[in-house]
């Protein structure tokens, strides 16, 4: 990564895989390497390095928080839907990274509803919460980040 690249890190979580859309389509749209391909490309013409992680298990994506540097951080997208009643140590992590601010992204419009919200744990840290169709909401949070540094 060069000095003047920033970086933007993607987590899933278990959703996706719940969902069976990693390497299928999901809602009839796309899969999430189309996802993750529409990223970086986005990153390449931004100047933005984009890295991607995924797992089922919250304790390895608490694993992978930690070994993250903040000063090398221009932000986190956390797409964590299966996690919305738990996930207090992916947030502890999150909080830890401060002042690295996150995004909560969830894939679906179904998720937009206030209640699924209110019960995110991830709600009153968050910079912000975007509910969007597979690329649309991916993109909205990264461009987020890119306007953010420019």
């Amino acid at each position: 990564m060069s000095k003047n690249t920033k970086k933007i890190i993607v987590i899933n979580g278990p959703n996706l895989n719940n969902l069976g859309i990693r390497n299928n389509n999901f809602y009839g749209k796309e899969t999430l390497l189309d996802v993750e391909s529409q990223m970086l490309e986005n990153g390449k013409n931004n100047n933005f390095d984009v890295s991607f992680f995924q797992s089922n298990h919250e304790g390895a994506i608490v694993d992978f928080i930690q070994t993250l540097d903040k000063n090398e951080l221009s932000g986190i997208i956390i797409n964590a839907g299966a996690l919305s009643q738990v996930g207090y140590s992916i947030l502890d992590a999150l909080i830890d990274l401060s002042p690295v601010n996150f995004i909560e992204i969830h894939i679906s419009n179904v998720y937009s509803r206030e209640e699924f919200r209110q019960k995110s744990v991830f709600a009153k840290y968050a910079l912000g919460q975007i509910c969007g169709l597979g690329t649309y909401g991916y993109l909205a949070a990264m461009n987020f980040f890119i306007k953010e540094n420019e």
